[in-house]
């Protein structure tokens, strides 16, 4: 038996309140005012701002009839981005994808975008400690370059990955028990809840604070303790606690509400969780939507103000220009900014996690790890939650031959040379990337506004204190935009004809939206 791979987990969360015209209104309401809406923030958050506007839109000129999107980098994709090694595309930040990101799903079909499927070989893992492995799987593969050929005939390589794959569960039942299907239960509640996000408008409120709508969904909770908590009342073990989540999943230790994979194509015991990205990069969603949505994008120009004029706001960018706007959405962290807000507004306390990003080309040292062989080292190591080991993982994502592959490493602090001269018998490119990845979860989450001023000022990113993925924006972004719509446009965002749930037609008409 294969056991379930450990699911990455995108928790989105949107309520949509009707916005009714007034009971007395002698005649029917006016057409909706013709506005501009300034979006700050050219990734995945804010490029589903434009989108949604414009798709809930499609017969109306003027609504809204500018949307203009600042970008303080000379590209799109904020938190997706890519790097090229060795004529070999990596994503850099947001990396990979789930069968059951419907958003992401979406975007894909309408931009008819290429979809790099997930790899149908078994990676091998293993758990350091910082001085040897307490953990690895079984691994394919031989010293012997004869051997590495016979095992990649189609027959061979079909009855050998799956002798590895049963090994490997037997391998994982042995040390982790019964607590794997209690952690393959408590993934696929989680999921559940999450589907109510896709089930069709009409069956959905537009809520005006995160609070709101984690309640809705039933997710509410999980923020207001660790996932260490939530995971030992479900009855998973210390020892697996310890060793799969904190170890394979660094970048995720305290958050409650997703596991997010830390590394491309990564699978337990060889079985498929249906993981995908886009070929050439994630990017490339943002740059579709801006592209579909008409907007005018204004790249490699920060905003640095945002003044609320009464009946419009003015926004002042660090070239000395300026633009009016009825509407104004932030759709990046506002943690590491210095945006002046007239008058002030209020946002409670925040700290992002900065997570180095470090690609190598080169070749493993098996002394650093204790063994005698490079080809023993797994392709995936994850580490123990312990502050004196220099990294966080190091995964496999490209063997370009016997004697050198891309390697990802994860670390909270940057990788010194020394310390890769340590880790690497040779290396021939290196990059570095310092992600401000995600908020510093402290359960009981206190969650910004999703409406900075109450009138139409938005923050996309104040969804991030729950789940900081690229879905998880989507939605909020989505949600954002029924916002927009009900508050100034006086549009109700709905399909009274269906009525579905996200288990049986909700989920496909939200594929055809």
């Amino acid at each position: 038996m294969s056991f379930v791979r450990i699911l990455p987990l995108f928790f989105t969360f949107l309520l949509l309140s009707q916005a009714q015209p007034p009971s007395d209104a002698p005649s029917p309401s006016p057409s909706p005012p013709s506005s501009t809406v300034c979006i700050i923030g050219a990734g995945i958050g804010g490029s589903s701002v434009a989108h949604f506007l414009r798709k809930y839109s499609p017969h109306s000129s003027d609504f809204p009839a500018k949307i203009l999107v600042f970008e303080r980098r000379t590209t799109v994709g904020g938190r997706m981005a890519t790097v090229t090694i060795a004529g070999e595309t990596f994503e850099a930040g947001a990396s990979i994808l789930h069968p059951k990101n419907l958003h992401a799903v979406n975007y894909t079909k309408l931009l008819d975008l290429k979809v790099k499927p997930p790899s149908s070989e078994s990676n091998s893992i293993g758990i350091w400690n910082g001085e040897r492995f307490v953990f690895k799987t079984v691994k394919i593969g031989s010293d012997i370059p004869l051997v590495n050929q016979l095992l990649k005939l189609p027959l061979i390589d079909y009855v050998v990955s799956n002798l590895v794959s049963l090994v490997n569960s037997v391998l994982l039942l042995f040390r982790y028990g019964f607590s794997l299907l209690k952690m393959q239960s408590f993934v696929e509640s989680a999921v559940d809840r999450f589907l109510k996000f896709y089930e069709v408008p009409g069956s959905r409120p537009v809520f005006e604070t995160v609070d709101e709508m984690l309640k809705w969904a039933g997710l509410y909770n999980l923020t207001t303790r660790t996932l260490q908590d939530e995971l030992t009342d479900a009855g998973l073990s210390p020892l697996l606690i310890n060793e799969l989540v904190t170890g394979l999943f660094p970048d995720y230790r305290s958050t409650r509400l997703i596991f997010e994979n830390c590394d491309d194509n990564f699978s337990l015991a060889g079985s498929g969780g249906g993981l995908w990205a886009i070929k050439g990069g994630n990017w490339q969603m943002a740059a579709g939507l801006i592209n579909q949505s008409g907007a005018e994008l204004h790249l490699h120009e920060e905003i640095i103000s945002i003044a609320n004029l009464g009946d419009y706001y003015e926004l002042s960018s660090a070239k000395g220009k300026s633009y009016s706007c009825e509407v104004a959405v932030v759709a990046t962290p506002l943690d590491e900014l210095n945006i002046q807000f007239t008058p002030p507004i209020s946002l409670p306390k925040r700290k992002l996690q900065h997570t180095h990003t470090t690609f190598v080309r080169g070749r493993l040292n098996p002394v650093y790890f204790g063994l005698s062989r490079a080809t023993k080292i797994p392709e995936l190591i994850g580490t123990l939650e312990d502050p004196n080991i220099p990294f966080s993982s190091i995964s496999v994502l490209k063997k370009h031959n016997e004697k050198e592959s891309t390697f990802k490493i994860f670390s909270r602090q940057p990788t010194a040379d020394a310390l890769l001269d340590k880790i690497f018998s040779a290396r021939n490119e290196t990059i570095r990337i310092d992600w401000a990845a995600y908020p510093h979860y402290k359960p009981p989450e206190t969650f910004a506004p999703f409406i900075l001023d109450g009138r139409h000022l938005f923050y996309v990113n104040a969804f991030e204190n729950a789940a900081s993925t690229m879905e998880t924006s989507a939605v909020a972004a989505e949600n954002i935009a029924r916002l927009i719509a009900s508050r100034y446009f006086g549009k109700v965002i709905e399909y009274p004809s269906k009525k579905a749930t996200a288990s049986s037609q909700g989920v496909d008409a939200h594929l055809d939206l």
